[in-house]
């Protein structure tokens, strides 16, 4: 069996439907749906069962075989600010799962975080020898480097991969409140208005709508799980990103254009409570990732806007 935690979030459930498309069902989802509308990711799936967050360390207790975890659970709110709600849901309960995946021999690849990066002052080179060295912005992302640390200090990066997501879009991430990409929120803003809001630079060095991130479509993201699955050998921190940083004013015309439409964005000022951890720019270095052996190429922006906004968006938010 495999056992994919945060199986009805956006990038766990696209994992789910891409172990689907390779043959396998025998699929644990876990997961916390209380009241919200994550259960919708789950519909048109295929898996064995479905188990609170709560229940898993007792399960794993008595599980049969278990091939893989792919931990993708967590709070992944940059702007939570319960401190102990982040160390226990994404340090402590990541720590409890690799530790008894790696006592039972059992395939662990879990999700780190391009927020560990901070404001990219020591840059975005995913070296496990330097992440000490690393600032992070706000809780999430300490709470996401407290546990490479931890990795990295037991030599565990020797048996379990992790993977640094940088900023992932794509179907199925509907469910995400306030923390859904620039491509869903455009794609809602134009439907309703016709114009798209995006935040003035505060800093001069970058033009409004000039800030910079390196944005990688969801279907990319779970090919590269997929080959960690196949490629058990293969073992470390890996930044997860396309190599290239492009700007919001390219994103948000690329989603325009797949609509037939012609660019139309004004600026807004950031909230002030944003703008010290506010990420101007990130840039996936992936050198380390394609020197171990993947070399599928990336979705370019415009590619995956527009087949998330054709495909998915524009077909009544249709789920991968």
């Amino acid at each position: 069996m495999i056992i994919v935690t945060g199986g009805s979030g956006f990038i766990g459930s696209c994992m789910v439907s891409k172990l689907n498309q390779l043959g396998r069902s025998d699929i644990i989802v876990t997961d916390v749906l209380r009241t919200t509308d994550k259960w919708k990711n789950l519909r048109h799936l295929a898996y064995h069962d479905y188990l609170d967050r709560s229940q898993l360390l007792d399960f794993l207790g008595n599980a049969p075989k278990i091939d893989a975890i792919f931990h993708m659970g967590a709070c992944s709110a940059t702007t939570e600010r319960d401190a102990d709600y982040l160390m226990d849901n994404n340090y402590r309960y990541t720590l409890r799962l690799a530790q008894w995946a790696m006592a039972n021999d059992v395939r662990f690849v879990y999700a780190s975080s391009a927020a560990t990066y901070g404001a990219g002052e020591m840059g975005y080179a995913d070296d496990e020898a330097e992440i000490h060295r690393l600032r992070p912005l706000n809780m999430y992302g300490y709470s996401k480097q407290l546990f490479d640390l931890k990795a990295r200090r037991e030599g565990w990066f020797d048996k379990i991969a992790g993977l640094k997501f940088f900023n992932v879009y794509g179907p199925n991430e509907y469910f995400k409140g306030d923390m859904v990409s620039v491509v869903f929120k455009a794609f809602n803003q134009i439907r309703a208005d016709g114009v798209v809001k995006l935040f003035k630079s505060h800093r001069p060095d970058f033009v409004d709508g000039g800030q910079q991130r390196d944005f990688v479509y969801v279907k990319d993201v779970v090919e590269v799980m997929a080959w960690l699955f196949e490629n058990p050998k293969v073992n470390g921190l890996f930044n997860l990103g396309t190599g290239e940083a492009r700007n919001f004013r390219d994103l948000v015309s690329a989603a325009f254009r797949a609509l037939d439409l012609e660019p139309n964005i004004e600026f807004i000022d950031m909230p002030e409570h944003l703008r010290d951890r506010y990420q101007y720019f990130t840039q996936a270095e992936m050198e380390k990732l394609r020197e171990a052996g993947y070399d599928k190429p990336f979705h370019t922006l415009e590619q995956g806007v527009t087949d998330y906004v054709q495909d998915y968006l524009n077909r009544d938010f249709a789920h991968y």
